[in-house]
C-alpha cells in the first residue's frame, strides 16, 4: 500500500517555477507591474487570440465577462448544469435569471439540441446568451454553437476553465484552441492548483473584440482609468477618473510570474495527461464501469478522468482505505439549495442527474507517476472483482 495520499488533481510545481517567483519578489512590481502584461501577451500568443485579461480568479474572470455583455436583471442566460457553479452564478452576480439545459449523454457536455428546443420555446429575443462549459477538458464544438447563437442574437461565453491546451477540428478541417475567440465571445480560463497552469489563484479571459476588451480592462481594477483618450477631463499626470462600477479583481505579478513558468510546460502537462488517461481506458476495458469516449476530432485537454458506476459511493469509499481520494464532478447546480428556491427540482434534467449518480473522477495530473496510477488500477480492479 501506498502511504502517501492520491489527490484526484494537484500542483506540479518546479524549481524554475520557484526562482521566477523569487525573481518577482526582488523586483520593483508585486503587483499592478509588467509582469502581468507579459503574462496576458504569452496567454494570448498561445491560445491564438488577440487580447487576454489576468484577473484574481476564474470566478472572478466569469463575473467580469457577463458585465462586459451587459447582463441584468431583465437577461436570461442558459448553462449546463454539470459544472462548478461559477458557471450559473455569474449571471446571478449580475441580476440574470439562469435557465439549465440537459446534458449530452456521451460527452456530458451542454446538448446543443436541447438548448435548441428551450430556446424555441420562449418568445424570440427571451434569451441573451450561453455559457458553454468545456468540461473535464473536452472542447465544446463552439462552430455549432456559434450558428445557433448568431440564428438567435445571442453572446456565447466559453467557461474554459478546464480545457486550457485542448481543441476541436472545424468544418474546414482547421485547429481551434479553446479561447481563441474565433467564435465565443469571451472564453475564461482558472489557474487554481489542480488545473494545467496553476498561479495558487488566478483567472484570464480571452477575446477578439477590442471594445469587450477595453471594457474588461475598466472593470478589472475599480472602473478606473487615466488612458488619456477616455478622460472627461484632464488635471495633470495623476489624474484618474472612476467612470464605471468596477471590482479589484487584479492579479498580482508573483503570480503572473508564476503562471508565465507554468504555461512555458503546457505541451507536456497536456502530453502527460493524454498518457495517463490513455493507460487508464486501456486498463478499464474488461472492468464494469462506463468511461467517457476518448475525443477523436481534436485534443482533449484532460483536466479530469471520469468514470461511471453504480457502486460509486462503495468505490469512493473503497479507494479512500487506500490513500486513494477520488472526487465527484459535480453536484448538479440545478439541486443545490439556491437554484432550488427558483422552481428546479430533481427530474428535471434526467441525463445530467442520472450521470451524477454514478461519476467518478479518478486522480490524473502531469506529475503522477507510473507506479501510483498503477496502484490506483490495481485498486478499481480489485473492488470490481
Amino acid at each position: 500500500m501506498i502511504s502517501k495520499t492520491i489527490p484526484y488533481g494537484k500542483q506540479d510545481i518546479t524549481e524554475e517555477d520557484i526562482q521566477q517567483v523569487i525573481t518577482i519578489l526582488k523586483s520593483d512590481f508585486l503587483t499592478q507591474g509588467p509582469t502581468i502584461e507579459l503574462f496576458e501577451k504569452k496567454f494570448a500568443e498561445y491560445v491564438g487570440c488577440n487580447y487576454a485579461v489576468a484577473v484574481v480568479n476564474g470566478t472572478a474572470a466569469l463575473h467580469l465577462s457577463t458585465l462586459a455583455l451587459n447582463v441584468n436583471e431583465s437577461s436570461h442566460v442558459i448553462t449546463t448544469p454539470i459544472t462548478f457553479v461559477a458557471s450559473a452564478n455569474c449571471v446571478r452576480y449580475a441580476g440574470g435569471t439562469v435557465h439549465f439545459s440537459d446534458v449530452k449523454e456521451n460527452t456530458i457536455l451542454l446538448d446543443i439540441e436541447k438548448t435548441r428546443k428551450l430556446i424555441e420555446s420562449k418568445p424570440n429575443g427571451f434569451f441573451n446568451g450561453i455559457v458553454v462549459v468545456d468540461f473535464a477538458g473536452y472542447p465544446v464544438n463552439l462552430e455549432e454553437y456559434r450558428k445557433l447563437a448568431d440564428e438567435y442574437g445571442l453572446w456565447i461565453i466559453e467557461d474554459a476553465c478546464h480545457s486550457v491546451g485542448g481543441y476541436f477540428i472545424d468544418s474546414k478541417g482547421q485547429k481551434q484552441y479553446c479561447g481563441n475567440g474565433n467564435f465565443a465571445d469571451l472564453s475564461v480560463f482558472s489557474f487554481h492548483p489542480v488545473k494545467h497552469i496553476a498561479t495558487g489563484e488566478g483567472g484570464m479571459i480571452t477575446t477578439n473584440q477590442k471594445e469587450l476588451y477595453e471594457k474588461l480592462i475598466l472593470l478589472r481594477t475599480h472602473g478606473i482609468t487615466k488612458n488619456p483618450t477616455q478622460l472627461t477631463k484632464n488635471d495633470g499626470g495623476w489624474y484618474q477618473e472612476m467612470q464605471v462600477l468596477g471590482f479589484n479583481y487584479r492579479i498580482p505579478d508573483i503570480l503572473a510570474g508564476l503562471g508565465i513558468s507554468q504555461l512555458s510546460r503546457i505541451e507536456n502537462n497536456i502530453k502527460q495527461r493524454n498518457e495517463i488517461a490513455k493507460k487508464y481506458n486501456d486498463a478499464f476495458k474488461n472492468v464494469d464501469i462506463r468511461l467517457l469516449p476518448s475525443f477523436e476530432k481534436g485534443r482533449h485537454a484532460y483536466h479530469l478522468y471520469i468514470i461511471q458506476t453504480k457502486k460509486r459511493k462503495e468505490l469512493y469509499d473503497f479507494l479512500r482505505t487506500k490513500n486513494i481520494f477520488s472526487q465527484v464532478h459535480y453536484v448538479p447546480a440545478h439541486l443545490m439549495p439556491y437554484y432550488q428556491q427558483f422552481g428546479w427540482k430533481k427530474g428535471d434534467l434526467p441525463v445530467a442527474e442520472n450521470y451524477y449518480d454514478q461519476c467518478l473522477s479518478l486522480p490524473i495530473y502531469s506529475s503522477l507517476q507510473i507506479e501510483e496510477q498503477d496502484y490506483v488500477i490495481e485498486n478499481v480492479k480489485l473492488f470490481f472483482k
